[in-house]
């Protein structure tokens, strides 16, 4: 099985408010198959520090529905380890996600690359904010 890029993402809401906006975001790149989702899980820290993981399968009925269309296998690629790091630096009283998928709309270029005989040598993320300052600081013609 050969797979498209695959990214992480982590970000931080406070008061755990993550569901809204950010769920059907995600569920429109889902059902337009721009992204597969491989693992998604949420941390929450509370105000005396103690630490929640929620899976999709233990969302309440209704923050659940809003993931319905995530449809798929989750688990696996973010392990324990993966979790507590990200929890650590959870301020008390917010809330995380935890987001691993693939780039489905690179897939065909994997493919034409593979076909071609060739193979992906590196495949790296540059954080926006890192791109934003090299476009800032290149000289304007």
């Amino acid at each position: 099985m050969t797979l498209a890029p695959v990214e992480y993402l982590r970000a931080v809401f406070p008061e755990e408010q993550f569901h809204g906006p950010v769920a059907a975001a995600l569920a429109d790149l889902v059902d337009r198959g721009i992204i597969h989702v491989i693992d998604l899980v949420f941390v929450r820290k509370d105000s005396v520090g103690n630490v929640a993981v929620i899976e999709l399968d233990d969302l309440d009925e209704a923050t659940g529905a809003v993931y319905e269309s995530l449809s798929g296998e989750y688990g696996g690629l973010l392990n324990d380890e993966d979790i507590e790091n990200a929890a650590s630096d959870l301020a008390a009283g917010t809330g995380e996600v935890l987001i691993v998928w693939e780039n489905l709309w690179a897939a065909g270029l994997i493919a034409a690359i593979g076909a071609a005989g060739g193979t992906v040598a590196e495949d790296l993320h540059i954080p926006a904010e890192i791109a934003e300052q090299a476009l800032a600081d290149e000289p304007t013609s």
